[in-house]
């Protein structure tokens, strides 16, 4: 099994993704007029809360509080941790680069999930890149393929990171033993998605805020007794992102290190590309009643989770008097010892409880995107959610009983197969999201609300759910 997991992490990490994903981000930031940086007010204006007249779906910051409950996990915490590590201070810079281009790729791939939704048996909204890959490209296999992958990795591999990285906190922390909390953590989870998606995206929209604004504000504190530091830090990532800066401690690979590792942690926390998020804005109701407008809100949701998150997350670590590359302290441990550095004991519990919210939320956020890919297979009936329901809590335990690397290299092999069949997909359906975005602005620039007029795309009539998006809209 480590031998098959590291020739697919060596092919697919060396060769496919490291460059593809860039390459891929920098085609859709051209191609749509750097929509990341032109567009940016657009990505907050979209996630106001509109009266929710369609049950089929969720509100859009509910989809919003969802994505960022999967994205902000241990890659904001451990994984930047690990980033920093293997590819010194370097690494945060490439961090950023994938987090700027993944805006756009993270805004077309939500965008094509939402025009090509479906509406399940209980007439709920579900979709994701299955459902563009087949009904967009014809591609049956290939959409099998990535919905396989997709329950693997997020409905078990990575739900096993974020119990891995709770039970380390916790047992760091306050002495808990891995198993125990595992197993508390299993059974709580269970009472929030046996409720369903709906229930899911309720809960998120109430913790995610708190957690994520608890942690930033934090975070400043700490950026604020090192004020006149933080500006010499952030030159020194930008140095070592180029060999300008010498490498650290035990850090090897110059340029190419910090490259490989910002990138692969970068993707792993903000999952731009990858076609995760996607599954879960197609489970929306967006507003305005367009497609582009559920892809800026997931664009968003890359911009909090890299740009914000993980970067006072590097700072708090880098401006620590712990951290050393070369001695073996790497993952949550050392994010813990950097905030006790700066604060006290007190960094340990913040961390161990910040771990605990941000991978809780993010096991409840991968697990609606494995029974969301279920729909792509008419598997959404009762006794096959059941099955994935209970597998998803047993590899919760599982993953508290292994070591970091191990977990860590599954996820990044399953999630290296997701973006490579998930990248091809969207680079050739691109010319439908241009059209849409076009469109979308067209109806601004003449001060009406950007509204799907179906009339206007021929070419998707027998693609697409009339009832969805042919039916009149008020």
């Amino acid at each position: 099994m480590t031998a098959v997991v590291d020739f697919l992490n060596g092919i697919l990490w060396g060769y496919v993704l490291v460059y593809g994903l860039l390459a891929v981000g920098v085609y859709f930031t051209v191609r749509l007029g750097l929509p990341q940086i032109r567009h940016f007010a657009e990505m907050f204006r979209v996630i106001r809360s509109a009266p929710q007249t369609d049950v089929a779906g969720i509100t859009p910051f509910q989809a919003l509080t969802v994505s960022l409950a999967s994205r902000v996990g241990t890659g904001n915490l451990a994984g930047v941790a690990v980033a920093l590590y293997l590819g010194g201070a370097g690494a945060i810079f490439w961090m950023w680069i994938v987090a700027l281009v993944g805006m756009a790729t993270a805004y077309v791939e939500s965008t094509l999930a939402q025009l090509y939704k479906v509406k399940n048996q209980d007439g709920q909204y579900r979709g994701g890149p299955a459902f563009y890959i087949a009904r967009g490209l014809n591609s049956k296999l290939a959409a099998a393929l990535f919905s396989i992958a997709l329950i693997l990795s997020f409905g078990l591999v990575f739900n096993a990171v974020q119990a891995n990285a709770i039970a380390s906190a916790v047992e760091g922390a306050f002495g808990v033993p891995q198993l125990a909390t595992g197993i508390v953590v299993a059974a709580v989870a269970g009472v929030v998605i046996f409720g369903g998606i709906p229930q899911i995206a309720r809960v998120a929209s109430y913790i995610v805020p708190f957690m994520a604004i608890a942690y930033v504000l934090v975070a400043l504190v700490v950026l604020a007794l090192n004020i006149g530091e933080v500006p010499a830090m952030l030159a020194t990532i930008v140095q070592s992102a180029f060999g300008l800066e010498p490498a650290a401690g035990g850090v090897t690979g110059g340029i190419t290190a910090a490259m490989l590792n910002g990138v692969k942690r970068g993707l792993f926390s903000n999952e731009a590309g990858m076609g995760s998020a996607p599954n879960i804005a197609a489970c929306a109701t967006p507003q305005p009643h367009h497609p582009s407008s559920q892809g800026f809100v997931q664009a968003l949701g890359v911009f909090i989770d890299t740009l914000v998150i993980c970067t006072v997350t590097a700072l708090i670590i880098l401006l620590s008097g712990v951290f050393e590359p070369g001695s073996g302290m790497t993952g949550t441990k050392l994010t813990q010892a950097a905030l006790a550095d700066h604060i006290g004991v007190a960094g340990d519990y913040f961390i161990a409880l910040a771990i605990l919210f941000f991978a809780f939320t993010s096991i409840i956020g991968n697990y609606s995107y494995a029974e969301n890919a279920l729909t792509y297979w008419g598997l959404g009936g009762r006794t096959p959610v059941m099955i994935l329901r209970v597998a998803v809590l047993a590899m919760v335990i599982w993953g508290t009983l292994q070591t970091v690397q191990t977990v860590f290299n599954t996820a990044d092999a399953s999630m290296g197969l997701m973006a490579t069949i998930n990248l091809v997909a969207i680079v050739l359906l691109s010319g439908t999201v241009v059209k849409l975005t076009r469109d979308y602005f067209a109806q601004r620039r003449a001060g009406q609300e950007p509204q799907f007029h179906g009339r206007d795309y021929p070419e998707l009539a027998n693609k697409v759910e009339h009832d969805i998006w042919w039916r009149a809209r008020r």
